[in-house]
């Protein structure tokens, strides 16, 4: 077992895997579709303009199809794990560039590009990886669906989705 699933945050983890993949079953439902997810312990919330009847279907069809292993859903390219990550690597490649005073200003204009070229093409296959192994969860054989409450809020439509654990 992955150690990772004994963590305080491993609903967390559950719960960002159902986010990715009800998102990504929206987004191919609808695809001009635009939401923004949030994980937390006791499930996850949408914003965007989407029917609670497609969400429910979405969140049924995402839950069944990684309880079958369908893995890569958990994985979503607009995560923002994948920008966190482009912005950890940005800081370092700008930090490793910048710090070296025997250094002329030319070379190290020519260093902090290059390294936030090389974060930039780094950030979203590292970002990934980290959803695979840190942020997402595939221990999604208990999760079940307790509840979906819709909220307006003016123009915004929110979608909360509640888990829990059998």
């Amino acid at each position: 077992m992955n150690p990772l699933e004994q963590w305080p945050f491993a609903a967390v983890r559950r719960n960002h895997a159902l986010e990715h993949a009800t998102i990504t079953i929206l987004s191919q439902r609808h695809p001009r579709l635009r939401l923004v997810g949030r994980s937390d312990w006791g499930g996850f919330t949408l914003y965007g303009p989407v029917d609670s009847d497609d969400v429910r279907a979405a969140v049924d069809s995402a839950l069944q199809r990684l309880q079958d292993g369908e893995a890569g859903l958990a994985v979503h390219p607009r995560c923002g794990t994948n920008l966190a990550t482009g912005f950890v690597l940005a800081g370092l490649a700008s930090y490793a560039a910048m710090s070296g005073k025997r250094r002329g200003i030319l070379q190290r204009a020519v260093q902090l590009v290059v390294g936030l070229a090389a974060a930039s093409i780094l950030a979203r296959p590292l970002g990934e990886t980290i959803q695979e192994r840190v942020t997402t969860s595939l221990d999604v054989a208990k999760l079940r669906l307790a509840d979906i409450r819709r909220l307006q809020r003016g123009d915004v439509v929110v979608h909360r989705i509640e888990t829990a654990q059998e």
